[in-house]
């Protein structure tokens, strides 16, 4: 385990603080149902994840109502919510890095109601949250790293981007950022500079 220096830490939401793997998958069987998608299975739009929603229906080849398969997603998810669970010790471990002075912050392409609503208590450890909207391009594009280096006046050198998929590691790349791959989340390994078996060994591997 490659030992890194950082102040700022960037986290993304799914597959790296909590596991909703099972709430988009229920998620999407409701979209398949309502709107006559069965020709376009759970594992096309999975793994895709990581890109803003809107984005992963242009890839799989969804034509048109964009807006309302994005809605009868987001409110089966809301519907589903009990299926979110936090990985093991993970506020604990957000907890311990806030003590240590650490700046967290999130950028992941779930929207913000959602994203508030499955972090619950666990929101103030963060000082900032950016999520998929229509003002800011998403990920890949680096924007909301970067806005979020330019609220905290950071040096990119300081800064690194904890995320599970290639998505998550060329939104850093794009940014001039580090990354550390989440092996425990979602996403293949590729030969990753920095790479972390499991939350709690942030702990060991990151120095202020």
């Amino acid at each position: 385990m490659k030992k890194i220096k950082k102040k700022i830490l960037i986290f993304d939401l799914d597959g790296v603080l909590i596991d909703s793997k099972k709430n988009m998958f229920l998620s999407w069987l409701k979209v398949q149902e309502k709107h006559n998608l069965d020709n376009i299975n759970f594992k096309q739009y999975f793994k895709n994840i990581g890109r803003p929603f809107f984005d992963i229906l242009k890839i799989i080849g969804v034509k048109n109502n964009f807006q309302q398969i994005s809605n009868t997603y987001s409110n089966e998810s809301f519907k589903q919510k009990n299926h979110i669970k936090f990985y093991e010790n993970t506020p604990d471990i957000l907890r311990e890095l806030k003590k240590r002075k650490f700046k967290l912050n999130i950028v992941t392409s779930k929207d913000i109601k959602r994203t508030k609503e499955f972090l619950k208590k666990n929101l103030k450890y963060f000082s900032y949250i950016q999520c998929d909207n229509n003002k800011i391009k998403g990920k890949p594009n680096p924007d909301h790293i970067d806005l979020i280096i330019s609220k905290l006046k950071a040096e990119k050198h300081d800064c690194v981007y904890i995320g599970d998929t290639q998505v998550d590691y060329l939104t850093a790349k794009n940014s001039k950022i580090d990354f550390i791959f989440a092996e425990w989340g979602y996403g293949r390994s590729y030969n990753y500079k920095y790479k972390c078996k499991k939350i709690s060994q942030l702990l060991k591997m990151i120095d202020y």
